[in-house]
């Protein structure tokens, strides 16, 4: 079994009601975030990949282009633009593309914060 992990950044700006840091939150601001997509494999034996990184690279496009340089806040289906929404609405862009996806990382670099998505609940869109 292999894992087979692509990377990618984007920026992006947000508000965001909270308990702690209440006013700052609520006003436009932007982060700048990397995601790491992981998925988990055998090689074809045919091809000797997990994917074909240029198939993964296609995958992941279409996803930063739909966070990247945008006001979260008007991304369709994101909800509240927290790391932990980040993860899953990634992960739910990327599930049917990407057969054996293992896992989705949101990290701000800046802040060393890092959420991680293991998968949804088939039933509900909702993390497992």
């Amino acid at each position: 079994m292999f894992e087979l992990s692509k990377q990618f950044r984007f920026e992006a700006a947000h508000t965001l009601h909270r308990v702690v840091d209440t006013e700052p939150s609520r006003r436009i601001h932007g982060h700048s975030y990397r995601a790491e997509v992981v998925i988990r494999g055998r090689p074809d034996p045919v091809t000797g990949m997990v994917l074909d990184l240029g198939l993964f690279e296609r995958a992941l496009a279409g996803t930063r282009d739909g966070l990247d340089h945008r006001l979260l806040d008007e991304v369709p289906d994101l909800g509240p633009a927290t790391m932990e929404n980040l993860a899953a609405w990634i992960w739910r862009r990327l599930a049917d593309q990407l057969p054996g996806l293992a896992r989705v990382v949101v990290h701000r670099d800046s802040t060393g914060d890092i959420c991680t998505c293991f998968g949804m609940d088939a039933g509900s869109g909702v993390a497992a």
